[in-house]
Order: structure tokens, then C-alpha cells, then sequence
């Protein structure tokens, strides 16, 4: 048998990582990053401006309007700019982007605090909330939009990459959020957000870093390779370091995680009780000390041996160490705040018994229309009775209804407005077109058919 050529196949392979043909020429890709690390003039203003926006969409909790912010920013200059002085050992170039970023940050911080101590609205959304609490997610996001950033400055085909960057590491919204901790005087806030903004920006000019080495840029500064080389050590060091506290959060969410679906799985298959169900149920897990608090409606159970037997349960659902509260009706649990409880439930029974009323009340309002329908087609013959007499004396008595109507071959329903006429005498062609005319505009019921009859 005969098998391919390997070496052949793996220069194939190759050819589809080759980067030569594609790469502009290295001074044209740094006269690009050269000209975004400077922020003065129009680009510090667009960066208020930016940060503005920014700020609107998180106060507002739009997600379109951040969105937007995020293409307007010109925060990833500065810190691309350090990748590439890293990688070219140009430190002129480092020390300008290093201080452009501290001077764009210290920038979008003080405006978007400015912002929040002036907004009338000072509530966390969603928004706010997803920005301060980084994981070694955020590390990858910043890591591989930094390759993206300088792969496309780099190459001849732009495309969208670079507002993909934008978006995907998303710089701005981090400093708003430091600012809105700031202005709120809400550490968790300030300190979240301005982790997840120093993440990503120390994986970008990592990734730019080594973009730069793959693309083979030429060094500009031979002259103290040592000085180089501490500076690649320190800014690797950085990123190791950066990556601890990350995988810790990260571990930490994988718990919590894991936490809430072992109890959310515990409560759905062993409160399975007759006359009684759950309202709701809360896992809180606090470092070690994990609580699953339940609370029940309906049948009041035995509480101790209720307690008994579900605790001896919880190791098979990996609950081990979790403080399980029950809470029915008249037996609050001894360490819950009662009164918090009580209005926690009272409100659910509350938003429960509502929903039933709006249906309930919908129902009687329908039912009132259609019983006013029937009582007006009841008094409808009377209303035009004096009328008849003057101007169709044919007539001796009339019933007005209206009937629903069903096709035997579709099973299509209708509904339809009948008039029973019984007539002293019987009227001509001409009169009963005119007197089905003046029920019509009379009764303002379209389309009536008019039924002879011996009696009514």
C-alpha cells in the first residue's frame, strides 16, 4: 500500500498559517498603532463622549447603546501600543502608551463618576452587576481579541475584526462601572470592575506581544538586550499573576454553580408532597457555610421528622454541610428572620392571588358584555315598536336576535342577525326590501335577514 507523502502534506498544512502574503509591511502596521496611542485633542473628547454613552446604557440597562459605546472608544490604542513596545523593545513607545492608558483610564473613570453622581437613577442593573465579578473567561476574551487586534492591524485585510474587538473585550464598560462604584461609594463595584478592565488589558498587549513575535517585527533597540529581556519577565509575571485571582473567581462560580442546581434538583425531587407544595426556594452559600432555605404552602407536615429525614437525604445530592430551613405556615425556622420571611411569602401568596383575580375579573367582564348583548337584543323589538306602527303597520309583532350559524361541510361557525316578522298582511317585494333597509340603519346590525313567521 502506499501511503501520501507526510512531508508534503505538512507543508500544505503550513501554507494555510502562512502569513507572509497577507501582512502589510511592518512600519505601515506601526504607524497605525503609533497614531492610536496618542490621546490628545479629538481623541480624548471622543473618549468623554464614549464614556457618556456608555454610561447612559448601563444606567439605562441597554445593552445596544454600551454596544455603541464600545465602537466609539479609542481605549485599545494605548494598550496595543505596549504590546508592540514589548515585542519591538522600543520603551519610548511604552512609556507614552503606558501613560496615555493611565491618563485615558483616570479620564473615564472621573467622567463616568461625574455621571453617576448626578444621575437621578443610582441602581446596579444586570449591566453593572456582569462587570465585577471576572473570571479566567474574561482572561481568554482579552487574550484572544488581542491576537484578532493585531492580527488584522497587521495584515492587508482589515474586514470587521477590529470593532469585533471592540465589542468582544469590551474596555468601556469596566471603567464606567469603577466610576459608578466610586460615585456610589461601592467597593465591590470599584474594585470588580477595575480587575476585569486591568485583565483585559493585560492580555491584549500580551496576545499583541506575541503577535508581534510570530510576525517576525524587527527589535529597534539591540543595545540592552537585559533590559529587554526584564521587561518581557515582568510583563509575563504580570499576566501569571493576573490569572490567579481569576481562576479563583472562576472556581468560586463553578461552585456556587454547582451549589444551586444540587439543591434546585434536591427540592424538585424530595418536596413532592400531597397538599402541600413549595413557594419558593433560596440557596445561599456564603464561603463554607452553605443554606438551603424552602418554604411550603398547604398542609402543615410534622416538622421535626420532615427535618429528620430530608437532612439524612442531602449527602446523595452532594449537599453535604448545607443548613436545610423549612418554613410552613405556623413554624417558622428558628434562625430565619421571621418577619422577613413572613413578608417574603405573604407577598408571593400576594402576587399569586392577584394573578387569579385579574383572570377572574376578566372573565366576569366578558361574560358582562355578552349578558348586556343578550339583554339589549331582548328590548330591541320594543325600542322601534311605535316606530312599525307609523311606518309598517304590515307589521304585528318582530323579535331581533342574533344566532351562530355553523357550515356542515367546512365546520366553520358564523354568527348571524335574525329578525322573526309575523304580518297582518303580507307585504310586496318592494316593501320588504325597504323595510329591511330601515332595520338595518335603524338597529345598525349589517347584513339582518328578515324570517316570516305564523307566531312569535
Amino acid at each position: 500500500m502506499k501511503f501520501p507523502d507526510l512531508t508534503k502534506f505538512k507543508e500544505n498544512l503550513a501554507g494555510f498559517f502562512d502569513l507572509t502574503p497577507d501582512l502589510v509591511p511592518q512600519e505601515e502596521a506601526e504607524t497605525v498603532i503609533r497614531e492610536g496611542v496618542s490621546f490628545k485633542g479629538t481623541n480624548i473628547l471622543i473618549l468623554i463622549v464614549a464614556i457618556f454613552i456608555a454610561s447612559l446604557g448601563l444606567n439605562t440597562n441597554s445593552t445596544a447603546v454600551i454596544i455603541g459605546a464600545m465602537l466609539i472608544s479609542p481605549l485599545m490604542g494605548p494598550i496595543i501600543g505596549i504590546g508592540l513596545a514589548v515585542g519591538i523593545h522600543d520603551f519610548e513607545l511604552m512609556k507614552r502608551s503606558f501613560r496615555n492608558l493611565m491618563m485615558a483610564a483616570l479620564f473615564s473613570i472621573a467622567t463616568s463618576c461625574v455621571y453617576f453622581l448626578i444621575s437621578p437613577v443610582n441602581e446596579g442593573h444586570s449591566e453593572l452587576l456582569a462587570r465585577t465579578s471576572p473570571t479566567i473567561y474574561d482572561v481568554f476574551i482579552g487574550f484572544f481579541g488581542g491576537a484578532a487586534g493585531i492580527l488584522a492591524i497587521g495584515s492587508k485585510t482589515k474586514g470587521n475584526v477590529l470593532p469585533g474587538v471592540a465589542i468582544a473585550t469590551a474596555l468601556m464598560p469596566p471603567l464606567c462601572t469603577v466610576g459608578y462604584g466610586l460615585a456610589t461609594w461601592q467597593m465591590k463595584f470599584f474594585f470588580g470592575a477595575l480587575f476585569l478592565f486591568f485583565i483585559n488589558s493585560v492580555f491584549i498587549a500580551c496576545a499583541t506581544t506575541i503577535g508581534v513575535k510570530l510576525m517576525h517585527y524587527h527589535i529597534k533597540d539591540f543595545s540592552n538586550p537585559g533590559r529587554a529581556r526584564r521587561m518581557r519577565n515582568i510583563v509575563y509575571s504580570i499576566a501569571v499573576l493576573t490569572m490567579i485571582p481569576a481562576c479563583y473567581l472562576t472556581y468560586r462560580m463553578y461552585q456556587q454553580s454547582s451549589f444551586t442546581n444540587n439543591c434546585n434538583r434536591f427540592v424538585e425531587q424530595q418536596f413532592n408532597f400531597n397538599g402541600t407544595q413549595v413557594l419558593r426556594s433560596e440557596a445561599v452559600m456564603e464561603g463554607r457555610n452553605k443554606t438551603l432555605t424552602v418554604n411550603l404552602v398547604g398542609r402543615i407536615l410534622p416538622q421535626d421528622s420532615l427535618m429528620l429525614a430530608l437532612t439524612d437525604i442531602l449527602p446523595e445530592y452532594h449537599l453535604e454541610g448545607t443548613r436545610l430551613r423549612i418554613i410552613q405556615g405556623d413554624s417558622p425556622d428558628p434562625g430565619l428572620d421571621v418577619t422577613e420571611a413572613t413578608s417574603s411569602m405573604l407577598r408571593d401568596m400576594y402576587q399569586i392571588t392577584q394573578s387569579t383575580i385579574n383572570t377572574q375579573r376578566e372573565t366576569i367582564d366578558s361574560l358582562k358584555t355578552i349578558t348586556s348583548t343578550m339583554a339589549h337584543n331582548d328590548t330591541i323589538g320594543a325600542t322601534i315598536t311605535p316606530e312599525l306602527k307609523v311606518l309598517f303597520p304590515e307589521v304585528a309583532d318582530i323579535a331581533v336576535t342574533r344566532a351562530i350559524a355553523s357550515n356542515v361541510s367546512s365546520g366553520r361557525l358564523d354568527t348571524v342577525n335574525i329578525a322573526l316578522v309575523r304580518y297582518t298582511r303580507q307585504m310586496t317585494a318592494p316593501q320588504t326590501a325597504k323595510f329591511r333597509e330601515y332595520i338595518e340603519a335603524r338597529l345598525s346590525l349589517p347584513n339582518i335577514k328578515i324570517v316570516p313567521t305564523d307566531k312569535i
